[in-house]
């Protein structure tokens, strides 16, 4: 069997992978809405149409995960992208609510297939390398960075694309006719993404080799799947760091639900206009992806200086929560300064969350193994939507001013007090599977101090 990728390559390759994975969220996000009212729905409509990518997302998440540590992680990631890759044209192109909701549900299964099995592919492969010592929270900070810059550009990018057709010259118009009306300036952002999807399978399937499994027929899959995905509910039940994981993956899904709900709202008040707002907004999301980088790429740091991943998730979540806590202080304020106040929150949310997540999940892939990683990634990311969802409807309901804000903060603050006076442990250290064989699962993982989303 050839020999592994050593450490350094899987990690270039996992970022690029994790860059490829979110640029095209970045691109097609600010005029999605946008285009679909373009194209006469109404908002209630629209937002049926992404309670369908929701739902689909939720119900998928496991048995997805489930699926990539049965079959592989490539067959999926791939699957996933290709799935997403015609999500994209059939939502730019759709024009009636039937192919639009179709165009959902393969976007929230094409999300679902992706979530998890690529880093779950950068620890199986520096974890089976004779030098690789097991350390994997620098690829993973990485990888927040790659993915928060590749939704900043893609955010920059998807907005100015529609105003560059429209302004100065007649493309736009053009295209628009070109195409019966079917492609608009509105429409190019998200038909872009969809290049960039095609070029994530290629490299998806180039760069992630992986020991050749076991041939799985389609009767032995359904049989593995639910078993590996009760194995993985039975870890975050049994394990401490899992469950402190999920947990905290609760906690930051409240948080970013409440800003993602409340900044608009927020940020049109202070200029005086929806429109004027919107702008506002998108130059604080890009803020806030440029904060998330900026706090990942410095999570060995922080781990380092902290010590321990633990710690680090420690004060990572505390400096989030101090942010949220700010914006709370001064959403009942106005003027310039609590303006600039609340900013600095804003940026304090998400460089918190940045520096937090990988060293959570370095503890996470400690304490678990590669016959559950991708279930345990699924289920971290699922904990976070579930909360999130919730947390919606609960902001939603609470009195306008600083009440909904508090409520956020005081849920990252009490994820933060899950990793106190916790140190680290090793953690149980896996062997590499054999010819593509998953490792069994441990009866006893060592537990060790972190976890989040």
């Amino acid at each position: 069997m050839r020999q592994p990728l050593d450490p350094a390559s899987a990690r270039r390759r996992f970022t690029t992978v994790t860059f490829l994975l979110w640029l095209p969220v970045g691109l097609y996000l600010p005029a999605q809405v946008l285009l679909l009212t373009e194209r006469g729905m109404s908002l209630p409509v629209i937002a049926g149409l992404y309670a369908v990518y929701s739902v689909t997302v939720c119900v998928l998440e496991l048995p997805t995960g489930g699926l990539s540590d049965v079959v592989g992680r490539r067959p999926v990631l791939a699957t996933g992208g290709l799935l997403t890759c015609c999500a994209l044209v059939l939502l730019v192109l759709g024009t009636s609510l039937g192919p639009l909701s179709a165009a959902m549900v393969l976007l929230g299964a094409g999300r679902a297939l992706s979530s998890g099995p690529a880093e779950a592919w950068y620890v199986d492969t520096v974890r089976a390398h004779p030098d690789g010592g097991g350390d994997v929270r620098t690829g993973l900070a990485r990888a927040g960075t790659a993915c928060a810059v590749a939704l900043a550009a893609g955010t920059l990018a998807g907005g100015a694309l529609p105003l560059l057709l429209g302004l100065g010259s007649d493309a736009g118009a053009r295209l628009a006719r070109a195409t019966g009306g079917l492609v608009l300036p509105l429409s190019v952002p998200g038909l872009v993404g969809a290049l960039v999807c095609a070029g994530y399978v290629v490299s998806v399937l180039a760069a992630l080799p992986e020991p050749p499994r076991p041939p799985v027929g389609p009767r032995a899959v359904l049989r593995s799947v639910p078993a590996t995905v009760a194995d993985g509910l039975r870890l975050g039940a049994r394990e401490p760091v899992v469950r402190r994981v999920l947990l905290t993956a609760t906690a930051a899904g409240t948080a970013l639900a409440t800003i993602e709900l409340l900044a608009p709202g927020r940020a049109a008040r202070f200029t005086g206009a929806p429109e004027s707002g919107a702008v506002l907004f998108a130059a604080l999301a890009c803020v806030g992806f440029l904060a998330t980088a900026a706090g990942s790429h410095g999570a060995p740091l922080v781990a380092r200086l902290a010590g321990g991943s633990g710690r680090a998730a420690l004060a990572g979540l505390a400096v989030s929560g101090a942010g949220l806590l700010l914006l709370g202080v001064t959403a009942a304020w106005s003027g310039a300064a609590p303006a600039a106040l609340a900013g600095c929150g804003y940026a304090l949310v998400y460089a918190g969350l940045g520096a937090a997540g990988p060293n959570e999940n370095d503890l996470l892939h400690r304490a678990t193994d590669s016959a559950v990683r991708a279930t345990a990634l699924s289920l971290q990311s699922l904990a976070l939507q579930l909360a999130g969802a919730l947390a919606g409807l609960v902001a939603g309901a609470l009195p306008p001013g600083p009440l909904p804000w508090l409520a956020g903060a005081a849920a990252l603050l009490a994820g933060a007090a899950l990793w106190s006076g916790r140190p680290d442990s090793p953690g149980p250290r896996q062997p590499a599977p054999a010819c593509g064989k998953p490792a069994p699962a441990e009866k006893n993982p060592a537990p060790a101090a972190g976890e989040t989303a």
